[in-house]
Protein backbone atom coordinates (compact mmCIF):
# COMPACT_ATOMS: atom_id res chain seq x y z
CA UNK A 1 0.00 0.00 0.00
CA UNK A 2 1.14 3.65 -0.81
CA UNK A 3 0.26 7.03 -0.11
CA UNK A 4 1.63 10.46 1.02
CA UNK A 5 2.66 11.32 4.31
CA UNK A 6 0.25 14.99 5.30
CA UNK A 7 0.52 14.82 9.11
CA UNK A 8 3.60 14.55 11.23
CA UNK A 9 2.88 14.41 14.88
CA UNK A 10 6.80 13.27 16.47
CA UNK A 11 5.79 9.73 16.98
CA UNK A 12 2.38 8.83 14.35
CA UNK A 13 2.30 9.63 10.78
CA UNK A 14 -0.61 10.52 9.33
CA UNK A 15 -0.84 8.60 5.64
CA UNK A 16 -3.08 9.40 2.92
CA UNK A 17 -3.36 6.30 0.92
CA UNK A 18 -3.57 6.51 -2.95
CA UNK A 19 -7.30 4.50 -2.03
CA UNK A 20 -8.42 7.53 -0.13
CA UNK A 21 -7.77 6.45 3.11
CA UNK A 22 -6.17 8.14 6.50
CA UNK A 23 -4.00 5.46 8.21
CA UNK A 24 -2.18 6.06 11.54
CA UNK A 25 1.06 5.23 11.12
CA UNK A 26 4.62 4.54 12.01
CA UNK A 27 8.18 3.59 11.31
CA UNK A 28 9.69 0.53 11.52
CA UNK A 29 12.77 0.06 14.30
CA UNK A 30 15.35 -0.40 11.92
CA UNK A 31 14.31 2.87 9.50
CA UNK A 32 16.82 5.02 11.91
CA UNK A 33 19.51 2.42 11.17
CA UNK A 34 19.80 3.30 7.66
CA UNK A 35 22.18 6.21 7.81
CA UNK A 36 19.98 9.03 7.65
CA UNK A 37 21.03 11.64 9.92
CA UNK A 38 17.40 13.32 10.60
CA UNK A 39 15.65 14.11 13.95
CA UNK A 40 12.47 13.07 11.62
CA UNK A 41 13.34 10.13 8.92
CA UNK A 42 10.30 10.67 7.15
CA UNK A 43 8.98 14.11 6.33
CA UNK A 44 5.33 15.51 5.49
CA UNK A 45 5.46 15.29 1.99
CA UNK A 46 6.79 11.82 1.73
CA UNK A 47 5.40 9.43 -0.49
CA UNK A 48 5.92 6.18 1.56
CA UNK A 49 4.94 1.92 1.22
CA UNK A 50 3.16 0.89 4.31
CA UNK A 51 1.61 -2.47 5.92
CA UNK A 52 -1.20 -2.76 7.67
CA UNK A 53 -0.90 -4.77 10.90
CA UNK A 54 -3.60 -5.93 13.19
CA UNK A 55 -4.69 -2.80 15.72
CA UNK A 56 -5.57 -1.21 11.95
CA UNK A 57 -2.72 1.08 12.16
CA UNK A 58 0.46 0.43 9.83
CA UNK A 59 4.55 0.24 9.73
CA UNK A 60 5.82 2.82 7.27
CA UNK A 61 8.24 0.58 5.53
CA UNK A 62 9.97 2.25 2.47
CA UNK A 63 10.33 6.37 1.38
CA UNK A 64 10.01 6.93 -2.27
CA UNK A 65 13.24 9.08 -3.27
CA UNK A 66 12.56 12.65 -2.49
CA UNK A 67 12.70 14.98 -5.37
CA UNK A 68 13.72 17.89 -3.09
CA UNK A 69 13.12 19.46 0.74
CA UNK A 70 13.39 21.96 2.85
CA UNK A 71 16.01 20.95 6.51
CA UNK A 72 17.25 22.82 8.97
CA UNK A 73 19.54 21.61 11.71
CA UNK A 74 18.18 19.73 14.63
CA UNK A 75 17.58 22.76 17.17
CA UNK A 76 18.82 20.64 20.08
CA UNK A 77 20.45 18.00 18.15
CA UNK A 78 23.63 20.35 16.24
CA UNK A 79 25.01 17.25 14.07
CA UNK A 80 21.60 15.82 13.21
CA UNK A 81 19.29 17.69 10.64
CA UNK A 82 15.23 18.26 10.76
CA UNK A 83 13.66 17.70 7.18
CA UNK A 84 10.54 20.65 7.45
CA UNK A 85 9.06 18.82 4.65
CA UNK A 86 9.87 17.10 1.51
CA UNK A 87 8.38 16.66 -2.53
CA UNK A 88 7.50 20.65 -2.70
CA UNK A 89 7.08 22.88 -5.57
CA UNK A 90 7.80 26.20 -3.54
CA UNK A 91 8.40 27.65 0.04
CA UNK A 92 6.41 30.67 1.18
CA UNK A 93 8.59 32.55 4.15
CA UNK A 94 6.52 34.54 6.00
CA UNK A 95 8.23 37.53 7.39
CA UNK A 96 7.25 40.55 9.44
CA UNK A 97 9.49 44.07 9.62
CA UNK A 98 8.26 44.37 13.07
CA UNK A 99 5.85 42.43 15.56
CA UNK A 100 7.97 40.71 15.88
CA UNK A 101 10.60 41.27 13.25
CA UNK A 102 12.23 38.89 11.36
CA UNK A 103 16.30 40.00 10.76
CA UNK A 104 17.73 39.48 7.45
CA UNK A 105 20.55 36.80 8.17
CA UNK A 106 17.30 34.68 9.14
CA UNK A 107 15.84 35.27 5.69
CA UNK A 108 19.10 34.51 3.70
CA UNK A 109 20.15 31.40 5.99
CA UNK A 110 16.48 30.14 4.91
CA UNK A 111 17.01 31.38 1.01
CA UNK A 112 20.22 29.93 0.49
CA UNK A 113 19.10 26.36 2.50
CA UNK A 114 16.01 26.64 -0.29
CA UNK A 115 18.82 26.87 -3.19
CA UNK A 116 20.96 24.16 -1.97
CA UNK A 117 18.46 22.05 -2.16
CA UNK A 118 16.38 23.65 -5.17
CA UNK A 119 13.32 24.93 -3.88
CA UNK A 120 11.84 28.42 -5.02
CA UNK A 121 11.15 30.62 -2.60
CA UNK A 122 8.29 33.01 -1.95
CA UNK A 123 8.91 35.84 0.13
CA UNK A 124 5.63 37.20 1.92
CA UNK A 125 5.77 40.32 3.81
CA UNK A 126 3.02 40.21 6.63
CA UNK A 127 1.14 42.29 9.61
CA UNK A 128 1.60 45.68 6.67
CA UNK A 129 -1.12 47.37 8.59
CA UNK A 130 0.50 47.47 11.88
CA UNK A 131 3.75 49.19 9.88
CA UNK A 132 4.38 53.16 10.63
CA UNK A 133 5.99 54.86 7.89
CA UNK A 134 9.67 54.19 8.65
CA UNK A 135 8.44 50.43 8.85
CA UNK A 136 6.70 50.58 5.18
CA UNK A 137 10.08 52.41 4.08
CA UNK A 138 12.22 49.30 5.38
CA UNK A 139 9.86 46.83 4.00
CA UNK A 140 10.19 48.16 0.39
CA UNK A 141 13.28 48.39 0.80
CA UNK A 142 13.52 45.27 1.75
CA UNK A 143 11.29 43.64 -1.09
CA UNK A 144 13.13 45.57 -3.38
CA UNK A 145 16.48 44.28 -2.36
CA UNK A 146 15.43 40.41 -2.77
CA UNK A 147 13.02 41.26 -6.18
CA UNK A 148 16.18 42.38 -7.58
CA UNK A 149 18.41 38.82 -6.38
CA UNK A 150 15.47 37.25 -8.44
CA UNK A 151 12.65 36.58 -5.42
CA UNK A 152 8.79 36.72 -5.68
CA UNK A 153 7.70 39.02 -3.19
CA UNK A 154 4.34 39.68 -1.17
CA UNK A 155 3.16 42.80 0.89
CA UNK A 156 0.17 41.51 2.38
CA UNK A 157 -2.29 41.82 5.42
CA UNK A 158 -3.81 39.00 7.08
CA UNK A 159 -6.36 41.64 9.03
CA UNK A 160 -7.28 44.08 6.07
CA UNK A 161 -7.03 41.30 3.04
CA UNK A 162 -4.33 43.27 1.00
CA UNK A 163 -2.38 40.84 -1.10
CA UNK A 164 -4.15 37.57 0.04
CA UNK A 165 -5.28 37.34 -3.57
CA UNK A 166 -2.27 37.24 -5.14
CA UNK A 167 -0.96 35.29 -2.64
CA UNK A 168 -3.64 33.01 -3.44
CA UNK A 169 -2.90 32.72 -7.26
CA UNK A 170 0.86 31.68 -6.14
CA UNK A 171 -0.44 28.88 -4.64
CA UNK A 172 -2.88 27.21 -7.01
CA UNK A 173 -1.98 24.02 -7.96
CA UNK A 174 1.37 23.44 -6.23
CA UNK A 175 2.52 21.94 -2.95
CA UNK A 176 3.48 24.86 -0.86
CA UNK A 177 5.31 24.61 2.62
CA UNK A 178 5.04 27.70 5.02
CA UNK A 179 7.67 28.86 7.08
CA UNK A 180 8.87 31.86 9.04
CA UNK A 181 9.53 32.58 13.01
CA UNK A 182 6.99 32.14 15.57
CA UNK A 183 4.29 34.74 15.57
CA UNK A 184 5.13 36.26 12.08
CA UNK A 185 1.10 35.43 10.88
CA UNK A 186 1.28 32.02 9.48
CA UNK A 187 -1.42 30.24 10.99
CA UNK A 188 -3.54 33.57 10.41
CA UNK A 189 -3.07 33.66 6.97
CA UNK A 190 -3.81 29.80 6.44
CA UNK A 191 -6.83 30.46 8.30
CA UNK A 192 -8.05 33.06 5.57
CA UNK A 193 -6.77 30.49 2.50
CA UNK A 194 -8.47 27.83 3.84
CA UNK A 195 -11.63 28.51 5.23
CA UNK A 196 -12.82 26.39 8.09
CA UNK A 197 -9.39 25.09 8.82
CA UNK A 198 -9.21 27.02 12.23
CA UNK A 199 -5.85 27.14 13.26
CA UNK A 200 -4.67 27.81 16.59
CA UNK A 201 -3.10 31.46 16.79
CA UNK A 202 -1.73 33.61 19.41
CA UNK A 203 -0.56 37.34 20.31
CA UNK A 204 2.56 38.27 20.06
CA UNK A 205 4.72 38.98 23.06
CA UNK A 206 4.46 42.98 23.94
CA UNK A 207 7.14 42.57 26.60
CA UNK A 208 9.83 41.15 24.23
CA UNK A 209 8.15 41.78 20.21
CA UNK A 210 8.57 37.65 19.92
CA UNK A 211 5.69 35.10 18.93
CA UNK A 212 5.19 31.70 20.70
CA UNK A 213 4.78 28.83 19.13
CA UNK A 214 0.84 27.42 18.28
CA UNK A 215 1.87 24.91 15.68
CA UNK A 216 3.73 21.81 17.14
CA UNK A 217 3.62 19.50 14.58
CA UNK A 218 3.77 19.84 10.58
CA UNK A 219 0.75 19.23 8.48
CA UNK A 220 -0.68 19.40 4.72
CA UNK A 221 -3.90 21.34 4.42
CA UNK A 222 -5.90 20.72 0.73
CA UNK A 223 -6.57 24.32 -1.01
CA UNK A 224 -9.81 24.77 -1.97
CA UNK A 225 -8.47 25.69 -5.80
CA UNK A 226 -6.54 22.83 -5.61
CA UNK A 227 -2.78 22.39 -4.12
CA UNK A 228 -1.46 21.53 -0.45
CA UNK A 229 0.44 23.94 1.64
CA UNK A 230 2.03 22.72 4.67
CA UNK A 231 1.62 24.47 8.04
CA UNK A 232 5.13 24.21 9.84
CA UNK A 233 6.18 25.14 13.40
CA UNK A 234 7.40 28.56 13.81
CA UNK A 235 11.48 28.39 14.01
CA UNK A 236 13.97 30.74 15.54
CA UNK A 237 17.31 29.44 13.88
CA UNK A 238 18.00 28.66 10.56
CA UNK A 239 21.36 26.52 11.24
CA UNK A 240 22.23 25.20 7.84
CA UNK A 241 23.22 21.97 7.49
CA UNK A 242 25.97 19.47 5.81
CA UNK A 243 26.88 22.78 3.38
CA UNK A 244 31.12 22.92 2.87
CA UNK A 245 32.44 26.17 3.30
CA UNK A 246 33.17 26.69 -0.37
CA UNK A 247 30.12 25.64 -1.75
CA UNK A 248 27.77 28.44 0.36
CA UNK A 249 28.84 31.40 -2.05
CA UNK A 250 26.77 29.42 -4.52
CA UNK A 251 23.52 29.63 -2.42
CA UNK A 252 23.51 33.15 -2.86
CA UNK A 253 22.76 34.36 -5.67
CA UNK A 254 24.53 38.03 -6.48
CA UNK A 255 27.50 37.11 -4.77
CA UNK A 256 28.26 33.84 -7.12
CA UNK A 257 27.23 35.80 -10.08
CA UNK A 258 30.46 38.24 -9.41
CA UNK A 259 32.63 35.53 -7.84
CA UNK A 260 32.81 34.15 -11.29
CA UNK A 261 35.33 36.99 -11.52
CA UNK A 262 37.82 36.58 -8.83
CA UNK A 263 41.28 36.02 -9.47
CA UNK A 264 41.52 33.04 -7.34
CA UNK A 265 39.21 30.23 -8.21
CA UNK A 266 39.33 29.36 -4.17
CA UNK A 267 38.33 32.81 -3.49
CA UNK A 268 36.38 32.74 0.05
CA UNK A 269 35.46 36.73 -0.44
CA UNK A 270 36.73 37.41 2.68
CA UNK A 271 40.23 39.08 2.52
CA UNK A 272 41.85 37.63 -1.12
CA UNK A 273 43.29 40.26 -3.22
CA UNK A 274 41.11 40.51 -6.30
CA UNK A 275 38.06 39.24 -5.13
CA UNK A 276 35.48 40.64 -7.34
CA UNK A 277 32.77 40.10 -4.77
CA UNK A 278 34.72 42.10 -2.26
CA UNK A 279 34.93 44.81 -5.12
CA UNK A 280 31.23 44.56 -5.89
CA UNK A 281 30.50 45.02 -2.16
CA UNK A 282 32.45 48.61 -2.05
CA UNK A 283 30.59 49.73 -5.02
CA UNK A 284 27.18 48.94 -3.33
CA UNK A 285 26.01 45.71 -5.89
CA UNK A 286 26.06 43.73 -3.37
CA UNK A 287 23.91 44.90 -0.46
CA UNK A 288 25.94 44.52 2.91
CA UNK A 289 23.61 42.55 4.84
CA UNK A 290 23.31 39.74 2.54
CA UNK A 291 27.42 39.41 2.46
CA UNK A 292 27.15 39.87 6.42
CA UNK A 293 24.79 36.47 6.09
CA UNK A 294 27.11 34.87 4.02
CA UNK A 295 30.25 35.16 6.10
CA UNK A 296 28.19 34.09 9.21
CA UNK A 297 27.09 31.07 7.19
CA UNK A 298 30.87 30.61 7.00
CA UNK A 299 31.88 30.55 10.29
CA UNK A 300 29.14 28.29 11.28
CA UNK A 301 31.51 25.45 12.52
CA UNK A 302 30.75 27.39 15.64
CA UNK A 303 28.26 24.26 17.08
CA UNK A 304 27.16 27.22 19.70
CA UNK A 305 25.89 28.75 16.70
CA UNK A 306 22.54 26.74 16.25
CA UNK A 307 20.88 27.10 19.89
CA UNK A 308 20.42 30.96 19.59
CA UNK A 309 17.74 32.63 17.76
CA UNK A 310 18.94 34.99 14.61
Amino acid sequence: MKGLVIRNTGSWYTVLTDEGETVESKIKGNFRLRGIRSTNPVAVGDRVSLVRNQEGTAFINEIEDRRNYIVRRSSNLSKQSHIIAANVDQAVLIVTVNYPVTSTTFIDRFLASAEAYRVPVVLVFNKTDLLDDDDLRLQQMMADLYEHIGYTCLQVSAATGQGIGDLNRLLQGKVSVFSGNSGVGKSTLLNILIPGVQLRTAEISAAHNTGTHTTTFSEMLPLPGGGWAIDTPGVKGFGAFDMEPGEICGYFREIFAFSRDCRYGNCTHTHEPGCAVLKALEDHYIAESRYNSYVSMLSDKDESKYREAY
